[in-house]
């Protein structure tokens, strides 16, 4: 489905990490184009962000109620996080999402379930699309997928959309993942979704 042209991994890490906007991951994907990946810089991509977060169709994502500088300074607390890292993805340089990826044993969501090693959480926002392309969001979510699950480190995909999100449910779903139980987080109701190395490969064999 997709062809890695200068995927970077720390060795032995499940997660892809570096300094402020390196480019951790870079790869062409047919329909889509070449998609870059980057490590978020809350001072350089603030204004990307500060506009994503305060849209209305936004609002589960929990941050429109920020300025900005308390925006940039809740993203550069993450940046000093070893077990939570941010992203930036770009379609042929457009600013398109924001990806988050985090260890679960040492976030919350890791004392409502039972961790597996090799586990990944992703939170995604989709920020914009570029040229019109039929199924972009599937096709986009799956070249991430893809990327998250390149690391051998990496077993098993975790997502905790808000459920009243119905939308992330049902995108979640159509990419394959498998719904697990409701759970209280402190900020919210979740609904957990599992996808597994093994059922990613199943899926998307022959692509």
């Amino acid at each position: 489905m997709t062809t890695p042209t200068t995927p970077t991994a720390e060795a032995g890490a499940r997660l892809r990490q570096g300094p402020r906007g390196t480019v951790v991951d870079e790869r062409l994907v047919p329909r889509l184009g070449v998609l870059t990946t980057t490590v978020l810089d809350p001072d350089a991509d603030l204004d990307t962000l500060h506009a994503w977060v305060t849209r209305p169709d936004t609002g589960f994502w929990g941050l429109g109620g920020l300025t900005r500088t308390e925006l940039r300074d809740t993203y550069a607390f993450v940046d000093g996080l070893p077990s939570h890292h941010a992203f930036l993805v770009r379609r042929d340089g457009l600013p398109v999402a924001l990806l988050q990826t985090y260890e679960p044993e040492h976030d919350p969501v890791g004392e409502v379930y039972d961790v597996l090693p090799g586990d990944v959480g992703v939170h995604f926002l989709l920020g914009a699309r570029g040229r019109p392309t039929p199924g972009y969001s599937t096709l986009l979510m799956g070249a991430v997928l893809g990327a998250l699950l390149e690391p051998p480190e990496a077993r098993r995909v975790v997502v905790e959309p808000d459920a009243r999100n119905e939308r992330a449910v049902s995108r979640a779903v159509r990419q394959g993942f498998e719904l697990g139980p409701v759970v209280d987080l402190p900020d919210k109701r979740a609904q957990l979704a599992f996808l597994t190395r093994e059922r990613w490969a199943a899926l998307t064999a022959g692509s």
